[in-house]
């Protein structure tokens, strides 16, 4: 059996030789990872004094396995999704729908999940989602990136002081955890499709 090729993401790697079938299996993988965006912004899970959500570990691993342009082809598809009004981000249906909820306190933070996906998917790209080490600084990188974009949005509605106290500071340590899982999970993942493939 052929090895992966070291230049080449997860998905493109699995994915057949013919014209067809391979773009058969982009949309597929597309439409996949938009409903695991959905499910994984609905997901919560108590951390302290805050919910913390699956959603920047699933945009991560998303990046890391599809390569940065299937990766942020399948964000820009869950942004279309939201602006037209279904109910996929965290907050929805409860504080709104579509572009006036994307204009709300969390655009920022969206617009953050569109680069990290290309920061992560580029990495990868790379062979980066091969090695812990390299993973973490790339998912780092993106994970400052959306922090820093959604503190910006929400500073320009509420205030620097405000931003920093909800909208950054309870949220550093749940994603570190994130950051560390998917800096994890990616390399182990590649390690057990090589032992698969033979």
């Amino acid at each position: 059996m052929t090895s992966f090729a070291p230049t080449r993401s997860m998905a493109e790697n699995l994915a057949s030789e013919n014209p067809m079938l391979r773009l058969a299996w982009y949309c597929l993988l597309a439409v996949g990872g938009t409903l695991l965006l959905t499910l994984s912004a609905k997901t919560k899970v108590v951390f302290g004094p805050v919910d913390m959500s699956l959603q920047t570990l699933a945009i991560f691993g998303i990046a890391a396995t599809f390569g940065m342009r299937l990766g942020v082809a399948t964000l820009l598809l869950y942004m279309a999704e939201g602006a037209m009004g279904l109910p996929v981000f965290q907050g929805t249906p409860e504080k709104g729908l579509g572009l006036i909820y994307m204009m709300g306190g969390t655009g920022g933070y969206l617009a953050g999940f569109v680069v990290a996906a290309a920061i992560v998917g580029w990495a990868a790209d790379r062979g980066w989602d091969r090695h812990v080490g390299k993973m973490f600084a790339a998912v780092l990188m993106a994970e400052v990136v959306i922090m820093a974009m959604g503190f910006a949005w929400l500073a320009t509605l509420i205030g620097v002081e405000k931003s920093w106290q909800f909208g950054v500071a309870p949220f550093i340590l749940p994603d570190l955890i994130k950051v560390a899982l998917a800096s994890a999970l990616v390399p182990a993942l590649w390690t057990i499709l090589r032992k698969i493939r033979g």
